[in-house]
């Protein structure tokens, strides 16, 4: 089990990049960390992976200290691999000679099947004699990946692992990868902005904001019962909306979802089209409540400026 002991972290003494964080991880379990750009996501993984000093906090792998450069001639730990955002690829080696580097060449059919098995993984096999240079960033992306999983970690460490694969290659690569890891029973840390990383994969996620984790569960935990619009913000568009322009008699705010609201013939609570957006598989309707905007999921359009019903 890998345990984050109330870390806390910063560049310069006057400006905390985290504070006291804690949380377990247990063996072959996938945590998403999310939270937006600048939050401390990186910063967490690169403290867990051991490239920090820490002044306050401990992290653990198996009830043993982990330590940073100050203790290590060589940063980092063996069991664990990171993928940062650079990649450090070899740019004038093939794509098999990079996910090989560190595979011995003692027994050169098992490195030749293991290389394979990776660049399966990644949808990368018809690319394994070709030269890193002359990939796309997205190519890369996914030849980087396979590269820090040849000597199968025990703990495996991703920043943004999708930020550069094309969307309609992204969730393939997501299904094939984190089916691999669980297969593996590899622990996975996964540093992302984009829920979809986590929605349909992670065990558990936890929600970063002004340096400090504000909610942690699992992902029906936190979509179905997310503490603020923050939260819920990060699955889907979401509504804050008075419940007494809900015709609610409640204090407060409810916290809907599009898909939580519909269209109705008949309701105390009425509202105006603004907008209709198509959307493939329905469309989202913007309507004024009262003052306030609202989006509603819908199976057709409405004209502008007509007047609807509403109902949770």
């Amino acid at each position: 089990m890998l345990k984050l002991d109330h870390i806390s972290y910063a560049y310069q003494a006057s400006k905390p990049v985290l504070q006291n964080i804690s949380f377990n991880v247990k063996d072959g379990e996938y945590v998403a960390l999310l939270g937006e750009s600048g939050c401390g996501k990186s910063t967490l993984l690169e403290i867990i992976y051991g490239l920090m000093d820490l002044k306050h906090g401990q992290v653990f792998y198996n009830n043993e200290k982990l330590l940073g450069p100050k203790f290590h001639l060589i940063p980092g730990h063996p069991f664990m691999k990171y993928l940062a955002q650079d990649f450090s690829l070899m740019p004038y080696t093939t794509v098999a000679e990079n996910v090989g580097e560190f595979l011995s060449n003692i027994y050169k059919a098992q490195k030749k099947a293991r290389v394979v098995e990776l660049l399966e993984v990644v949808d990368m096999l018809d690319f394994a004699d070709v030269k890193v240079k002359n990939l796309s960033g997205g190519q890369k992306q996914r030849v980087a990946i396979a590269r820090v999983l040849a000597k199968e970690p025990k703990i495996l460490l991703l920043d943004e692992p999708f930020s550069h694969i094309d969307n309609f290659r992204k969730n393939h690569l997501r299904r094939r990868l984190f089916g691999y890891l669980k297969s593996k029973k590899i622990t996975c840390i996964v540093a992302t902005h984009d829920s979809t990383d986590a929605l349909s994969f992670a065990d558990t996620l936890h929600i970063i904001r002004n340096k400090k984790i504000i909610a942690s569960g699992s992902p029906s935990e936190l979509y179905h019962h997310p503490k603020s619009v923050y939260v819920a913000s990060f699955f889907n568009e979401v509504n804050e909306i008075p419940y007494q322009l809900l015709n609610i008699d409640r204090e407060g705010k409810a916290i809907l979802y599009p898909e939580q609201l519909k269209i109705v013939e008949q309701s105390e609570v009425t509202a105006i089209v603004k907008n209709s957006f198509y959307k493939g598989t329905h469309y989202l309707i913007e309507v004024l409540l009262q003052r306030q905007s609202v989006l509603i999921y819908s199976q057709k359009a409405y004209a502008k400026n007509s007047n609807i019903c509403i109902a949770i």
